[in-house]
Parts: C-alpha cells; structure tokens; sequence
C-alpha cells in the first residue's frame, strides 16, 4: 500500500534534522549506511506525531491484509540513512506483521526499495506468465516500488523479502517501522500482541 504525503513536509524536516545525527550504529552488509537504534514512538514527540498519522494507514492495510478493522500498534521504528555506494541486502523483518518505509529525502530512481518473493517460493505451481500479461506487484517476481517523495509511505507484508540496490545518486534517509495488531482471533484461537 503506497500513501502519498503521509507525512507533511514540516515532520519530515524534523525527522531529519533530529534523527540523521543518531543514525551511527553500522549495518552488517554495507558501510555506507547506518542506522539509529530501535525506538519505540514514545522516545521522541517527533515520532509520537509520526505514529499518530500512520496508525490509521495500518488498520486500512491491516484490513487488506487480515479482512476486518482492528487496532495496530507501532512496535519500533528506525532510521536509516544511506549515503552513495551503500545497499541493503535482501531481508525480511520477523516478529511483526506489517513494515513499511516512510521516505525523508528525495532518493534515485535506481535506488529505490525491491521487494521480492521469497525464493522457495510459495506461490501456486502453474503461472500464466506471456508477453501479453500486464505485470504488477501481485504476479512479478520481484518489484520496484514506485518513485517516492518525502513524506511518502509504502506498507507491505512484513515477511516479504525486500532490499535496496546500490544507492547511486545523494544522501537517502529513510524511517521504516514494524507494526502489530492488537489480537488475530482463528475461530476462537486468540492471540494477543503488546507493542
């Protein structure tokens, strides 16, 4: 699910401004990106109002994912940031059930996110895959997510692989978060989540 300016232009530059310095924790795959650590919406007023606007975009994917409107909580976010040369291998996030990737700078086109089938696949066995087919996110094998701007929100399942080619253009800082739903209720079997 892709929201245009989910965020407005202000929260942005404050992400930015406040978040870009912390981010010095190294990722294991390329030096040029880091990190900040985890933080949960609380640790700063500048994401409590983050989470405020993008809590209700996760009960509307929530619902797409799940079939019913429930309550989501945001369980940790991060921020990236990514300078020229650096890349981020193909991964999923575990213990959660959405992710998504808010964008704070403006990012190459050739560096925007891939998200991928899992290569064992679970997918049905017999594809209808000829060139009069229109390929979209649903039966491609992998997918380049479409051209951000700042503020713009992309959610997807959480355990859906996904990655970033070698960023070839400026600085790309990005906030990715993963997100639980309150309960997920199987004919009487109730699990219950805490953020």
């Amino acid at each position: 699910m892709r929201v245009h300016a989910a965020l407005d232009p202000e929260l942005v530059s404050g992400l930015v401004q406040h978040f870009t310095a912390q981010a010095i924790q190294a990722n294991n795959t390329s030096s040029n990106l880091t990190h900040t650590a985890m933080l949960k919406p609380g640790d700063s007023p500048l994401l409590v109002e983050a989470a405020r606007v993008l809590t209700p975009r996760l009960s509307e994917f929530g619902a797409l994912l799940f079939g019913e409107q429930m309550p989501w909580s945001l369980k940790e976010m991060w921020v990236n940031v990514m300078d020229q040369g650096g890349y981020q291998a193909m991964h999923n996030h575990a213990n959660s059930f959405i992710s998504g990737i808010v964008y704070l700078t403006p990012i190459h086109p050739d560096s925007r996110t891939v998200l991928m089938k899992s290569p064992g696949g679970s997918e049905f066995s017999f594809k209808n895959d000829h060139k009069g087919i229109a390929v979209g996110p649903y039966n491609a094998e992998r997918w380049v997510s479409p051209q951000p701007e700042p503020g713009d929100l992309v959610m997807f399942p959480s355990y859906l692989m996904h990655s970033v080619p070698h960023n070839v253009g400026g600085r790309r800082i990005t906030m990715p978060f993963n997100a639980i739903p309150a309960s997920l209720d199987s004919w009487g079997y109730r699990i219950a989540f805490s953020g």
